[in-house]
């Protein structure tokens, strides 16, 4: 097969035209989110949520401070919360902690919305993904007797301007707001013209048919196989994109759409989400395998406790 049969046999005007109605979505989501969380830091309930976290903090293993980063972490993104991490004085095993318990739950706010438009509970996103969060945390602070040293960090954290005044506040937050619906754009389009490659050569069901093993066992039809995919390389908001437009032409049982989220709530964007940690000086590949693992195992489990009709 020639080049240019190939570059004909591709819906390009369709793989576009999905990637901009997917952004359209999932903007409708970031922006007002972004804004809303942004000017809500400057408020005062913004300080008595973190008031409010601070005695949790040391049964975890957690200094009172700690609560800023996983705020932050959580009502935005990881971004925000490395940059707290960053201007700490912690140990290693502090460090260690909190790195695990956001890279189980971040973002709540937009990624849960993202979960509600593809059909899936946003109270179940959510405990789901703090209680993975916070039974990690615990855990690793029984089991692990080491880690006291200081954290040594690999980068400094960025010097950030804070605003003075609602106004300066207000303006900032929409301009995070559209830059982050820029960004969402300049990711979502490639990556659903890719899929929409992957479909009209064939590669999906080839893909389908060669992970049909391995996807069984989680509950999960082989079509969901490029879907998992997605999310865990583009991450859950992404992975949650590519899901909407498989709503559409493969009629997701529910169940499917669940086990595939949850799956993702607990292991996504492994590559982004794994090397934005490495600044902190911690052993990154100990965050991936415990985050994978958990994915894996808990999606089992509620695979088999909830059985097909």
């Amino acid at each position: 097969m020639g080049l240019t049969e190939v570059w004909r046999r591709i819906s390009w005007r369709e793989g576009i035209k999905s990637g901009v109605r997917t952004t359209w979505e999932l903007g409708k989501i970031v922006f007002p989110v972004t804004v809303a969380v942004s000017v809500v830091r400057y408020t005062p309930l913004y300080d008595g949520l973190i008031g409010g976290l601070t005695p949790l903090m040391g049964v975890i293993g957690l200094p009172g401070e700690a609560a800023v980063p996983l705020v932050l972490g959580n009502l935005l993104n990881l971004y925000a919360a490395i940059g707290a991490i960053l201007a700490m004085d912690l140990a290693v095993k502090e460090v260690f902690i909190l790195a695990l318990m956001l890279g189980f739950s971040h973002g709540l706010p937009l990624e849960a919305a993202v979960c509600r438009r593809v059909g899936v509970s946003v109270p179940l996103v959510i405990f789901f993904r703090i209680a993975l969060a916070l039974s990690a945390a615990a855990l690793v602070n029984l089991a692990w007797s080491g880690g006291g040293e200081k954290a040594s960090y690999g980068l400094v954290a960025p010097s950030t301007q804070e605003p003075s005044g609602m106004v300066e506040v207000v303006v900032s937050a929409l301009g995070t707001a559209g830059m982050g619906v820029l960004q969402l754009a300049l990711i979502v389009v490639p990556v659903m013209l890719f899929i929409q490659i992957l479909k009209d050569l064939g590669i999906l069901d080839g893909f389908a048919r060669l992970v049909r093993p391995l996807m069984a066992p989680l509950g999960i039809a082989p079509r969901g196989a490029v879907t998992m995919a997605g999310g865990l390389i583009f991450g859950l908001a992404f992975g949650a994109g590519v899901i909407i437009e498989q709503v559409r032409e493969q009629k997701f049982e529910k169940r499917e759409i669940t086990l595939m989220v949850l799956f993702l709530c607990a292991c996504h964007a492994v590559v982004e989400d794994t090397l934005i940690f490495i600044p902190l000086g911690i052993n990154v590949g100990y965050l991936l395998l415990i985050r994978l693992g958990t994915a894996v195992l808990l999606t089992l489990l509620i695979a088999r406790l909830w059985r097909k009709d």
